[in-house]
């Protein structure tokens, strides 16, 4: 529970009609306990950290101004809204977040009624706040909406599209344009440093040296600035902005602009929102922040204190010793700089995901093919296709849950073109903490049913390695799909060795039952096939299938258990059924993969088990099918 003794005004806070009972007076010194209160906890639990720290005055002025949730606020991806989550009746649990059945890291509807907006993608505020606002609109409503939006999130071709939209509302029949506030967060941040036009525009002035020494020297120069000369200082520097800031853009689109304002002065915010609540029509306030505000640690590692582990306030991040296990991002990571070195063909792409990818060592050892295209999937698959179309050979590394959002591109303009593009695809099938948003368990489901298309899934961490070459070397789209985190612990050779394309890998002969692992699942495989006697086969094609193998065993097993981290539905144990009802074969099929549901966050264990994939879940589905096999001893050998 909090300490009223540390955090006087805070602990009567349950809900934002507790703070709106405080004085505008007071706000200051409650988002300072906000931020105190937010870095204790955080630091406990773990979790998504600057962003939040970013934003606790606007967060503070928000729930102070408005109704909320009557009046309706949306959060653009989510990874700020800890702040949020503790004005709004979670104070108590911040803590769980991330953890199972605790707080979930991202607005979500079903956990709050103030969370008006599932988000976890970004780019999405301002479209769900402009439907909102249309909606209440035309039903006579006059509840206040507002988007925030990061300088991030608003490089999404999404974001615009929103723009562009409820800007030119006023040029439909009947002329009504919807009232709906944008807040432009713009702190030069998402996860890594923002890149590409718009970033370059927004930080025309936030980035003047000029302006920004003539802006502190005069507040020390002048002092109070209630006088008449710091007064008159500051309307001579909002005119002075006027010729620097970039306001055109959004005028254009039809969006009254404001701004920049500083984005930690709650008397400016409450002033300047105050006002706007009472114009009609789309409005942009644009303010000025800084990720990690008010921990000097997290303001001079913005990156790496974007989300952090438990740690200790007074040391800040202290690294573990022992050393360190090898994930699936780092084989990726080591193998995109070997294969750049053997190939001056490569490029290597990313939506905004250059830390989380494995991509910081190439984007210094290759800065001329290492391409960041900002929060833009779409634009950077179909970037890869023209690159492709030049000969060159792009390698675009993305999460599984965020090529969704580039499905389109990979289908029309990757795929049906035969175009010599590889996928690398991290966080496939179970996730974990971040919950079902950024989970990757439809990808080999939406994958195999793509023409053209070779799909793989290694089972350790040299073979990831082998499959990167492979598809590299593929001339066509391929994908390679792993999983977060590390692997069983193989060791990874120094070679860019290839597999054969749709060549499986008998890994255990065994009898009855033949176990087709794919990807991650093949050691627990093992372990079943080892106490069962049966036969394990680590797949590693999910398309295309490795056709003779499976007819071979199909002619002296009588079933086949499929198990893959992915959704049953459409997954890789649906080609493997497709394949023997093609050949009119009639083997017993168990498939073991994820429900059709999304999963709440968790461990990647838990979630795991909760799903039945962990070595008993597997083992005890199989006897419930097969029930004598718990009886038979096993006759079976290693490959």
């Amino acid at each position: 529970m909090i300490d009223p003794q540390r955090y006087p005004r805070l602990s009567r806070i349950q809900v934002p009609a507790d703070l709106r009972q405080f004085p505008v007076e007071d706000l200051p010194a409650i988002a300072d306990e906000l931020r105190a209160y937010l870095i204790e906890q955080v630091a406990q639990s773990g979790g998504h950290f600057g962003a939040g720290l970013g934003v606790i005055e606007l967060t503070v002025a928000l729930h102070w101004l408005y109704d909320t949730p009557t009046d309706r606020l949306v959060w653009d991806v989510g990874h700020q809204t800890y702040p949020h989550k503790i004005l709004t009746g979670r104070r108590d649990v911040i803590q769980t977040v991330k953890q199972r059945d605790g707080v979930s890291p991202f607005p979500k509807r079903d956990e709050s009624e103030f969370d008006t907006f599932g988000v976890g993608h970004s780019s999405t505020s301002i479209s769900a706040a402009l439907g909102m606002a249309i909606a209440l609109q035309r039903a006579g409503d006059e509840r206040k909406v507002v988007a925030v939006i990061g300088d991030g999130a608003i490089t999404g071709g999404m974001a615009f599209e929103a723009l562009a939209h409820g800007g030119g509302m006023g040029d439909d029949p009947d002329g009504i344009e919807p009232n709906l506030l944008v807040i432009l967060n713009d702190n030069q941040m998402s996860i890594s440093e923002n890149v590409g036009g718009v970033t370059r525009m927004l930080g025309r002035l936030t980035g003047s040296r000029t302006l920004n020494a003539l802006r502190e020297g005069g507040k020390k120069l002048l002092g109070d600035k209630n006088r008449p000369a710091a007064k008159f200082v500051k309307r001579w520097e909002e005119q002075w902005k006027g010729m620097f800031v970039p306001s055109t853009m959004f005028e254009e689109l039809g969006f009254h602009y404001t701004g920049p304002i500083d984005g930690h002065d709650l008397e400016a915010l409450v002033g300047t929102m105050k006002t706007l609540q009472g114009m009609k029509g789309p409005q942009l306030l644009h303010i000025i922040t800084t990720k990690g505000k008010g921990y000097e640690r997290a303001e001079g590692d913005q990156i790496g204190y974007h989300a952090v582990g438990p740690f200790n306030p007074e040391l800040g991040m202290v690294s573990k010793a022992g050393a360190k296990k090898v994930t699936y991002t780092d084989v990726f990571g080591d193998w995109i700089c070997d294969m750049a070195a053997a190939d001056d063909k490569l490029m290597g792409i990313t939506p905004a995901m250059r830390e989380g990818s494995g991509l910081v060592r190439f984007s210094k050892e290759y800065p001329r093919r290492y391409f960041d295209v900002a929060i833009a999937e779409q634009h950077a698959v179909t970037l890869a296709a023209g690159m492709a179309c030049e000969g060159a050979k792009p390698v675009v590394a993305i999460y599984s849950t965020f090529l969704q959002r580039g499905y389109d591109q990979l289908i029309h303009d990757v795929a049906l073109q035969e175009l010599d593009v590889l996928f690398a695809i991290d966080r496939g099938g179970v996730v974990g903490p971040d919950g079902a948003t950024h989970a990757g368990n439809l990808d080999l489901s939406y994958l195999r049913c793509v023409p053209n298309m070779v799909v793989m899934a290694p089972a350790d961490e040299n073979e990831c390695r082998q499959m990167l070459s492979t598809g590299f070397r593929f001339n066509g789209p391929a994908a390679v799909r792993y999983p977060r985190g590390s692997g069983p612990g193989v060791a990874v050779q120094s070679t860019l060795d290839v597999l054969q394309i749709g060549k499986a890998q008998l890994r255990r002969r065994g009898s009855r039952i033949a176990l087709l692992a794919f990807g991650s699942l093949l050691p627990a495989a093992e372990q079943v096939g080892e106490a069962l006697g049966l036969t394990v086969v680590n797949m590693r094609f999910v398309k295309p299938l490795d056709r003779v193998l499976i007819l071979q065993l199909a002619a002296d097993h009588e079933g086949f258990v499929t198990l893959e981290d992915n959704v049953v539905a459409g997954g890789a144990g649906s080609g493997v059924a497709e394949l023997l009802a093609a050949e009119g074969l009639n083997v017993s099929m168990l498939h073991l993969g994820l429900p059709d549901a999304f999963q709440a966050h968790g461990s990647r264990e838990e979630l795991l088990a909760e799903a039945g994939l962990d070595t008993e879940g597997i083992r005890r589905a199989i006897i419930q099918r097969w029930h004598d096999l718990d009886s038979a001893p096993p006759r079976s050998a290693a490959i």
